[in-house]
């Protein structure tokens, strides 16, 4: 309950992508892909534009013993990305401080070590205090905090999560996965 009025308030605070003609509306958050956030170089994202895809969210560190996943995910993004695949990269620095630099420090050792090409956002809380509204809603439905860095969300074609995947089930391992979301038209 407590989670649900602090969710509704962060909503109502600014955290969604009413649009000035609605200001007196209530603004409404029901999809994932509702937010407008920052990417890595700063510049505003309305998630939205993410619609009729489907979608990848992965929290993501640099120091973490699964960094690795990085290859992973880029490889799906290569291979599933012109059939309507979109991989989110959200940087996090919940678990053992695992992603400690700047926005610029996360884009430079991405690009240079696993040559990732998918989108990224700026870096945000994912549990706990200051949790941002994103993953409040994306845990909100089976009422489990994020575990770990490289925790997955498969979103549909509408903007519902439809899956959502361990930290340690590698890239490969959601291929069936994103194939049925993706055929599905």
């Amino acid at each position: 309950m407590i989670r649900s009025i602090a969710l509704s308030l962060a909503l109502v605070v600014g955290f969604t992508t009413a649009s000035p003609a609605a200001d007196k509306e209530t603004p409404k958050v029901s999809s994932p892909l509702d937010f407008k956030m920052k990417d890595i170089a700063g510049k505003e994202v309305e998630l939205t534009k993410y619609k009729g895809k489907v979608v990848l969210v992965v929290n993501v560190a640099s120091k973490c013993g699964l960094t690795p996943q990085y290859e992973g995910l880029q490889a799906l993004y290569d291979q599933y990305g012109k059939d309507g695949l979109v991989i989110v990269g959200v940087p996090a620095n919940e678990f053992g401080k695992q992603e400690p630099g700047t926005d610029a420090d996360i884009q430079k050792f991405c690009s240079t070590n696993y040559k990732v090409t998918f989108p990224m956002l700026s870096k945000i809380v994912v549990k706990g205090e200051g949790q941002h509204p994103l993953y409040a809603l994306l845990t909100d439905n089976d009422a489990k905090p994020i575990t770990w860095n490289f925790e997955k969300f498969l979103i549909n074609r509408k903007g519902e999560v439809v899956e959502r995947f361990a930290p340690r089930t590698t890239p490969d391992k959601l291929t069936t996965a994103i194939e049925k979301e993706l055929a599905a038209k």
